[in-house]
């Protein structure tokens, strides 16, 4: 668990930045920008909620994105103690040594009333990876337009929302297309991970949240069951996410009787060997489809969140491979999302060439949709710019 602490010794004349990233996707982002920031300015002192990628890039870490991240309205409410607690020390910290600058990244419930704080206190607020107005709650962008100074979105269809309502924006480009995704050799990465050629690898992405592993794992692994009976030798692997413990995983594959190999820190090389992944709907999405990688986005959650959801959501479609390119990829939700189902679709584009070839092309046009890389060095210009008036 994280322990509430105040940020360390900071040198004379350091500026001070405090940065909100309360999910392990943000963590991730968050990081790179910290790195371009102190490229920019070694001296700026940064401090808030991270994971261990912002830790490694040099943020001082008072809480942990951990402990805070959760999905669905209901899940949310067993956490609350602990929210309200990391809340307020953070709104003790604004009101006592104000930052010279917030950065909040996503996690909007949590985000949006420290950005109140933040304003009501005179410290600039500069908002990266917005709330997703697009889909659903839209009245929030007035709220948004009177307590954040800035906004910096990652697609381009967010920009208009903004503009109508006279928040400064600007689309910086996806933070995805930062990573380098290196050249690798199918073969060698099979071998790599003690996996045969010659039949169908599965990739089984199940989030980076406990609940979401919670409920998603079990039944991924329930349709691998199902596979096997019409495919003996398939093969799955687990890329483990940033932020999840690699024996929380083994727990869950050692309660089924279906080979896994499990991997950390190798998103990339398993896809590569993967024919098709099963995935939480979520970035995963995305940092699949720029793999060109076909698969099923699985989404579940609390029976009480998805009706609740469902009278909010405006999108047509949940997942963000499919938002960004149109459907054109299945996705299974809540009841939808059972072994059987998960079992049958898997099956069906398995034995189907000419749709995974169609998916995988659809899935290529993707990457000129977000832009151009270099996301995260435009936050940290707009971030430092931001600090220099003050």
């Amino acid at each position: 668990m994280s322990h509430i602490t105040s940020p360390g010794t900071i040198a004379a004349g350091s500026k001070k930045i405090l940065l909100v990233a309360g999910e392990a996707s943000a963590d991730l982002h968050g990081a790179h920008v910290v790195r371009e920031l102190k490229r920019i300015d070694p001296s700026v002192h940064m401090y808030g909620i991270g994971g261990e990628e912002l830790r490694r890039a040099g943020m001082e870490i008072l809480f942990d994105a951990r402990d805070l991240s959760v999905v669905g309205i209901v899940e949310v409410v067993s956490r609350l103690p602990h929210i309200r607690k990391v809340f307020n020390a953070l709104k003790r910290q604004i009101e006592q040594a104000p930052p010279e600058l917030l950065i909040l990244l996503d996690y909007p419930d949590f985000n949006l009333r420290l950005a109140a704080v933040a304003k009501k206190h005179r410290v600039p607020v500069l908002y990266y990876i917005s709330p997703q107005i697009w889909a659903w709650r839209q009245g929030r962008v007035k709220k948004i337009a009177r307590i954040v100074d800035q906004m910096a979105v990652v697609f381009p269809f967010e920009v208009p929302l903004y503009e109508k309502e006279g928040v400064p924006v600007q689309f910086v480009g996806h933070p995805l297309l930062d990573r380098e995704i290196p050249a690798l050799d199918s073969a060698g990465s099979l071998e790599a991970f003690g996996m045969k050629p010659g039949w169908p690898v599965i990739g089984l992405l199940p989030g980076s949240r406990k609940s979401e592993i919670e409920r998603l794992l079990p039944v991924m692994l329930d349709a691998a069951q199902r596979i096997r009976k019409e495919y003996p030798l398939a093969q799955f692997i687990i890329p483990v996410a940033p932020g999840i413990r690699r024996e929380e995983i083994e727990t869950w594959v050692a309660q089924k009787n279906v080979p896994v190999t499990v991997v950390e820190n190798q998103l990339h090389r398993a896809l590569q060997v993967c024919s098709l992944a099963l995935v939480a709907s979520g970035t995963a999405t995305l940092e699949t489809a720029l793999m060109k990688k076909p698969m099923i986005i699985l989404y579940k959650i609390s029976f009480l969140t998805y009706l609740i959801g469902r009278l909010m959501i405006r999108v047509p479609c949940i997942g963000l491979a499919n938002i960004v390119s149109g459907t054109v990829v299945p996705e299974l939700i809540q009841a939808d999302a059972s072994p059987q189902r998960i079992a049958g679709e898997a099956l069906a584009l398995l034995k189907s060439p000419e749709r995974l070839a169609a998916m995988e092309r659809e899935l290529g046009r993707i990457r000129e949709r977000l832009g151009a890389p270099g996301a995260s060095a435009r936050v940290a210009r707009i971030a430092y710019d931001m600090l220099r008036k003050g």
